[in-house]
């Protein structure tokens, strides 16, 4: 009885000391965020994204380089994807366009009145702050994990209002916790669904090529969907 007695409060003694050191590796996760937030101008870093439905347990697989650059208050992202198929993505000024060159159509969304939120999570890991994550997530430290030869420290962000959680369960970013910058993201739904992006040669602040403008034809069409 004594000895139970024993191992029951030594492990008692041990739960704040471990929740002391999870709170003190978060703390250095959201320090590096920052300290990369406030003096971040680009990014390149080439990708693959990994859309899962699980309705029809399929895995729709997307590679390519993307571009991140700050403009003035605002972030500009554009994608030039590779496989499967040649597509440009370009989101600035609130306006994502999506060029198709095989069906030459551009496909203009405006992110609306929800262009704040969605400038919010193009910037999770590239550019945003890790301590605004707590305004919007109860964020846990998740460990560490190897991802692409990086000893990446995992955030589980979990989002306190009900709008965004209709739209992800929850969030894992993977932070490289030397550059502070996101080597994968996990945005998972409630129904099973998620979209897992990978990152490697990840280039900090040096000059970007000219991908901020779609490289369309005289044969090219806009489409503008109906919200």
């Amino acid at each position: 009885m004594k000895r139970k007695i024993f191992i029951a409060v030594f492990f008692l003694t041990l739960v704040p000391t471990f929740a002391f050191a999870q709170n003190a590796q978060l703390e250095n996760v959201l320090n590096s965020m920052d300290k990369a937030a406030a003096n971040f101008k680009t990014v390149e870093t080439d990708f693959v994204w990994d859309q899962f439905s699980k309705v029809v347990n399929d895995h729709d697989l997307q590679e390519g380089t993307m571009y991140f650059r700050r403009n003035g208050n605002n972030v500009e992202m554009a994608a030039n994807v590779s496989k499967p198929d040649n597509k440009q993505i370009l989101f600035s000024n609130g306006v994502v366009q999506v060029y198709q060159p095989k069906i030459e159509q551009v496909t203009k969304y405006d992110a609306g009145k929800n262009r704040d939120a969605f400038e919010s999570f193009l910037v999770l890991g590239f550019g945003g702050r890790g301590h605004d994550l707590q305004k919007s997530f109860d964020v846990k430290h998740g460990g560490a994990e190897n991802i692409n030869g990086v000893q990446a420290q995992k955030l589980i962000l979990t989002p306190k209002s009900d709008k965004v959680k209709g739209m992800f369960q929850a969030i894992t970013l993977w932070i490289d916790p030397v550059r502070g910058v996101s080597v994968q993201q996990k945005f998972e739904s409630s129904d099973g669904d998620y979209r897992l992006a990978s990152y490697k040669n990840i280039k900090l602040n040096e000059k970007l090529p000219d991908v901020f403008k779609l490289k369309t034809t005289s044969k090219t069409k806009v489409v503008t969907p109906q919200s």
